[in-house]
């Protein structure tokens, strides 16, 4: 049976692969525009974003860095022009898990002018998408990058020189939107909470988490009820594609890696976590969700940062799909600066 799900977003899905596809069989999921997967396991993702190549922006200057050729694990590094040393953060793009790259426009843009504006190098990771490598491929992939800029940054490596000379490895900050919040917070329990060595001279000294992307069987009223942008990034329906599409076969959405406050789930308290900062949307489906997860934060005795942005829905800072999304990303910008920088 055709599951077809709609992702409206502000980009022009004529670009699509029609030409010259070849017979994979009846499709069996489809998210217009972004993916679509055949009863064959052929997955197709039509080039609807434009990527964007390595080049100095704002005094800016980017270059992507092989970290694991055998996963095809890369990055885009990000360095601003100071002269002191500066915070580091590891970013993860948004995406349901299933699509998305470093290399594509918006991002490089978005992360460009944070890394100029907070003053921080950023790592923009290329970790694998689902359905192919479900989860925790992209968490393993967020633990190994660690791994590697520790290495580096005890080797000394001289092809790295440009961008760790500058690293100021006692601020380290893992940082994502949408399934890249997921995808940070997972790789922050896992990092942090093995022991405090494990990636020294590194330190994690907070996370970022943009409209993270959790669930739960048991929907919320944002879920059920929010008014949403007329070009909305997600909807119920592609919500629920994405996680029957990356959690493991035979998993709900009361699975710990999608619901961190479902019955069974390690309890907020018992885990170790650095500072955080929670960034919600109104006019997002995950809102209710976004507000439920920071308030058990706070309930279990971590330190928390929570920001509304008015007017706007999911991946506004991203996708610029709403009249208020320059005014709401600058407010971003700056709360991410004050937070990176305290």
């Amino acid at each position: 049976m055709r599951s077809k799900r709609m992702a409206a977003i502000s980009f022009n899905p004529r670009l699509n692969v029609q030409g010259g596809r070849k017979n994979h069989g009846v499709v069996v999921e489809e998210i217009e525009g972004l993916i679509r997967i055949y009863g064959d396991g052929q997955v197709e993702r039509p080039p609807i974003i434009p990527s964007a190549p390595c080049m100095v922006t704002n005094g800016v200057v980017s270059k992507d860095v092989a970290i694991e050729k055998f996963t095809n694990l890369w990055t885009r590094i990000y360095v601003p022009s100071y002269s002191s040393k500066m915070p580091l953060l590891v970013y993860f793009h948004g995406g349901g898990f299933c699509v998305g790259s470093a290399s594509w426009r918006c991002y490089h843009e978005f992360l460009a002018a944070l890394a100029s504006k907070a003053g921080c190098i950023i790592l923009s990771l290329n970790y694998r998408l689902a359905p192919e490598n479900r989860l925790p491929a992209a968490y393993d992939d967020g633990i190994n990058t660690l791994m590697w800029v520790k290495q580096e940054a005890r080797n000394g490596a001289n092809e790295h020189k440009w961008w760790l000379n500058q690293c100021r490895y006692s601020s380290l900050f893992l940082a994502g939107d949408s399934a890249g919040a997921n995808i940070a917070y997972n790789v922050a329990i896992r990092s942090y909470g093995i022991s405090g060595s494990s990636i020294k001279p590194l330190i994690l000294k907070g996370i970022i988490l943009i409209q993270p992307f959790f669930g739960g069987e048991e929907r919320t009223i944002s879920e059920m009820h929010a008014a949403q942008p007329p070009n909305s990034a997600l909807t119920l329906s592609v919500f629920d594609t994405y996680w029957r599409l990356s959690l493991p076969l035979g998993a709900n959405r009361d699975h710990p890696w999608c619901n961190p406050l479902a019955e069974g789930a390690t309890t907020l308290r018992e885990l170790k976590l650095p500072g955080a900062m929670v960034c919600i949307s109104e006019m997002d489906i995950l809102k209710d969700r976004n507000l439920e997860f920071s308030n058990a934060l706070a309930s279990a005795g971590k330190w928390v940062e929570t920001r509304m942005y008015k007017g706007v829905g999911h991946a506004f800072q991203i996708l610029h799909n709403s009249q208020f999304s320059q005014i709401r990303t600058q407010e971003m910008m700056s709360h991410l600066k004050a937070f990176i920088n305290q």
